[in-house]
């Protein structure tokens, strides 16, 4: 047991201050405090000594320098069973402490509300650190409170045991301590990183991350999932209703979020398993909708549907004629939601901006693969056959291009202007995919709008796609380049009267 009979107080957060003292009091524990908490103690007629009073020597340089002392020191680090400490601490009257209650300076408050350089700068707490730290060190003979929530197990535990707390919870309570400084210093060195690191990959990445709350299970059932985010990024999602995510709602957000986002004009994207199976543009949402679900009916059972527009009403009336599990846009008309409360099931989000990656994660064994996001369309836009695309088949071969970065390898988009026709993703051969988005198109559709073009995400290594898509009457094409069979597809394109297109950036996506 660690016997409580004195107590630094210092804190930035005042919450729960005046409870913990009123019970170290009872106790008859010595508080010793520093300025604004000692000033608040006081007011409430609990007894303190000031720092200053307690090491002989005053705050100074703005309160820069309070604790920082060799009789505070003493008294956290000592190791009470060690007869040379204990001769030490005699010879230099320094009495020992048992307790400390110390929270930080708010730095990353500082940070978010926009302060100066100046004033962030002054929002870096040393002596705080320092202290909660040394005491953490010594947690066998010192305990440390850093965060208000636990006062109330604090005063439980020491009021249970007449003044003093077990050595667990004092463990359990130093573990805070370094968690909270481990934090502290990852916003700090983050904040400098930001102010003269140039690399886009430095030599060294720090992740810290923070719970978000505890999902259902992971992919699959028989697997345990959290969702955590990075302590220095949030993205803001209000939901209004139905049940909370789970690990591949939250996959599925992201990639909604991310197409649906790539587009100016009204746009719809329907999401499977991360992929979209419909993707439209146009003049009004309801009109997109249609196009969208007109892909692919059957697959978008179940699916996350995502809206750049705020919905309303119709929409809305439209939309529970089916069954989707999430329904995400930037807005939402007071009207929309309550036609949505009509199915318990739905999940609504509003989602009000657009996402910015700096980075992306994939996990190995022993780290991360990390790379910076796929955010270049293309670096040319260069006619490689005899035909040159129309006006039309241009602004369909763009819209298709754009859809196609959003899919998994090997990837093949088929669209007319504005609207997918059929996507082929996933698949470990080209003219797989090509075959199975041909085979979307032809179920899906009894008339074809036209222009009909198709997007690669990669080269075509043999003409065999080219052929196929000739067949159902593709009429020009966008890719890569980059292939051995470059000058063999080009020929085999002006054979069959299709144009192409060589962007010169791929798009795989793993």
């Amino acid at each position: 047991m660690i016997k409580i009979e004195r107590a630094i107080l210092s804190v930035s957060d005042k919450t729960g201050i005046i409870d913990i003292a009123k019970v170290l009091k009872k106790y008859n524990v010595e508080i010793i405090s520093t300025g604004g908490t000692a000033k608040i103690l006081k007011e409430n007629q609990i007894d303190v000594i000031e720092v200053s009073q307690f090491t002989g020597f005053p705050e100074i340089l703005d309160g820069r320098v309070k604790t920082l002392h060799p009789k505070i020191y003493g008294g956290i680090l000592s190791i009470k069973d060690n007869p040379e400490h204990l001769k030490q601490i005699n010879q230099y009257n320094i009495p020992p402490i048992q307790l400390i209650v110390c929270n930080l300076y708010p730095f990353e408050q500082a940070l978010k509300s926009r302060k100066s350089d100046e004033e962030i700068i002054e929002n870096i707490d040393i002596g705080g650190p320092t202290i909660i730290r040394a005491g953490a060190k010594n947690f066998k003979y010192v305990c440390v409170l850093v965060k208000p929530d636990i006062y109330s197990e604090f005063i439980r535990e020491f009021e249970n045991n007449n003044g003093s707390v077990t050595e667990e919870f004092s463990f359990k309570c130093a573990k805070e301590v370094f968690n909270l400084t481990s934090r502290y210093d990852y916003i700090i060195s983050s904040y400098f990183k930001s102010k003269v690191e140039k690399e886009i990959l430095p030599a060294e990445m720090n992740i810290h991350l923070i719970k978000v709350c505890d999902l259902r299970y992971g992919e699959n059932p028989h697997q345990k999932g959290a969702w955590y985010r990075f302590i220095d990024k949030r993205f803001e999602r209000e939901i209004f209703q139905g049940k909370e995510l789970s690990f591949n709602n939250l996959l599925d957000l992201e990639s909604a979020y991310n197409l649906v986002w790539q587009f100016e004009n009204p746009t719809c994207v329907i999401i499977k398993h991360t992929n979209p199976c419909g993707v439209a543009t146009g003049q009004n949402l309801i009109e997109v909708y249609e196009k969208a679900l007109e892909c692919d009916p059957l697959s978008a059972f179940g699916g996350i549907v995502g809206f750049n527009r705020k919905v309303d009403r119709k929409l809305a009336e439209i939309l529970i004629k089916r069954f989707y599990e999430i329904i995400v846009a930037p807005d939402y008309e007071k009207d929309a939601l309550e036609i949505f409360k009509k199915r318990d099931d739905l999940r609504v989000i509003k989602c009000p901006e657009k996402i910015r990656y700096d980075y992306d994660f994939r996990t190995i064994s022993d780290g991360f693969l990390v790379q910076t996001p796929d955010d270049i369309d293309y670096e040319k836009f260069e006619v490689v056959t005899e035909k040159k695309p129309t006006e039309d088949e241009i602004e369909a071969l763009k819209f298709g291009w754009k859809v196609c970065k959003f899919i998994k390898s090997n990837g093949i988009v088929i669209s007319t202007k504005n609207q997918v026709l059929g996507i082929g993703t996933g698949q470990m051969s080209r003219y797989d995919s090509t075959r199975i988005a041909i085979m979307k198109m032809n179920e899906n559709f009894k008339e074809i709008p036209k222009p009909i073009v198709l997007a690669s995400d990669a080269f075509f290594p043999f003409p065999d796609s080219i052929e196929i898509a000739s067949n159902v009457g593709i009429s020009s094409i966008i890719q890569p380049g980059g292939s051995k069979a470059d000058k063999d597809i080009i020929k085999r394109c002006n054979e069959l009267g299709i144009s192409m297109i060589f962007t010169g950036t791929r798009h795989f996506k793993h």
